[in-house]
C-alpha cells in the first residue's frame, strides 16, 4: 500500500480562501461583541447620567468646594 501524493496544486489559493473566510467570521463576531458589550451599555450609561444631571447645581457644588479661581465661595 502506497502514501497518497499531497495535493499540492492550488494549496496556496486553498489556503487564502479558508484563512479569508475565517477571518471574515471573526471580523463580524469582533463587532457584534463590542456593539452590544461595550457600545450600547456605554450608551446608556451616558444617557442615564445626563437624564438627572443639573449643570447649575453641580456649579454651585464645584464653586462652593472653591475650585474656580474667577468665583469666590459662599460664605459660610
Amino acid at each position: 500500500m502506497s502514501a497518497a501524493k499531497p495535493l499540492m496544486r492550488g494549496l496556496l489559493t486553498n489556503q487564502i480562501k479558508r484563512n479569508l473566510a475565517i477571518s471574515g467570521v471573526l471580523c463580524v463576531l469582533t463587532f457584534t461583541g463590542y456593539k452590544y458589550g461595550v457600545e450600547k451599555p456605554r450608551q446608556q450609561r451616558y444617557a442615564d447620567f445626563y437624564k438627572n444631571y443639573d449643570a447649575e447645581k453641580e456649579f454651585e457644588r464645584m464653586r462652593n468646594l472653591g475650585l474656580f479661581q474667577s468665583c469666590q465661595p459662599d460664605e459660610e
